[in-house]
């Protein structure tokens, strides 16, 4: 390559490089990341939202499903909370079971730790992981992070989305719309650092596990009598089938 040639060649380089720098500096100032004095990572809020899930009650009905799908719109194919059907055994003496699914509101959550722009950031006040629409750009990362496969790219917006256990209708007071529909009231929610609340005595006097524990994200999701799904589950059995029933898997 010509000395002229090369030289164009490396300054456009130059020119890239530097406009991609002030173009993420500039995106710093104006969003700041969550770490920032701005907007903290909740570590100890004195509110910590939790859901306690008894698969003993769920029937596979998907109502909470269809409920979230109509409180915010979730276009078609795609879910904030699903449910999965694990299927064991061998003919005839078989049996289903179904594992109901959504964001687990991590105390540690990675989703937030890899937002480039602080769009995914942890609400200081009660724990729970938001999304900001206005500040996403569509890069996927904190889907990939995901480490329950609980985001999906909203193909209408171009942004994230996922469960944020219904804020606007727990702000006025309301139960999250999943919760509310469930015909088993397989679904509790509640203040985790209330002892007297449901959740709160869920938790000190029942048997419970959480999904992919290995992961250390400290989700506060917690499930009773939960079966095995090869997701980290404590409970042993032979597993055979687990039907997702939610999105097609989007990592296009």
């Amino acid at each position: 390559m010509a000395d002229g040639v090369r030289g164009k060649v490396y300054g456009r380089r130059r020119f890239l490089k530097q406009l991609g720098q002030g173009t993420a500096a500039a995106a710093a100032l104006a969003y700041p990341h969550p770490r920032s004095p701005h907007a903290a990572t909740a570590k100890n809020p004195q509110v910590r939202y939790a859901m306690v899930i008894d698969t003993r009650r769920c029937v596979g009905c998907h109502a909470c499903s269809v409920a979230c799908k109509a409180e915010f719109d979730v276009p078609l194919g795609f879910y904030r909370s699903w449910v999965e059907y694990v299927e064991k055994g061998t003919f005839p003496d078989v049996r289903r079971s179904f594992l109901p699914r959504l964001c687990n509101q991590c105390s540690n959550p990675p989703c937030v730790d890899v937002c480039p722009t602080g769009a995914t950031w942890q609400r200081e006040e009660d724990g729970i992981v938001e999304i900001d629409p206005d500040i996403c750009i569509g890069c996927k990362y904190c889907i990939l992070a995901c480490p329950y496969d609980a985001r999906f790219a909203n193909p209408v917006t171009g942004t994230a989305e996922k469960c944020d256990f219904c804020l606007h209708r727990v702000r006025n007071g309301l139960e999250p719309a999943c919760v509310e529909t469930c015909i088993g009231r397989a679904r509790i929610f509640g203040d985790l650092n209330d002892p007297n609340s449901e959740v709160g005595r869920l938790l000190a006097t029942t048997a419970v596990t959480v999904l992919r524990q290995e992961m250390g994200t400290k989700p506060n999701v917690y499930y009773i009598a939960a079966d095995h799904t090869g997701e980290g589950d404590a409970r042993a059995g032979q597993y055979v089938r687990v039907t997702t029933h939610r999105r097609q898997k989007d990592r296009r």
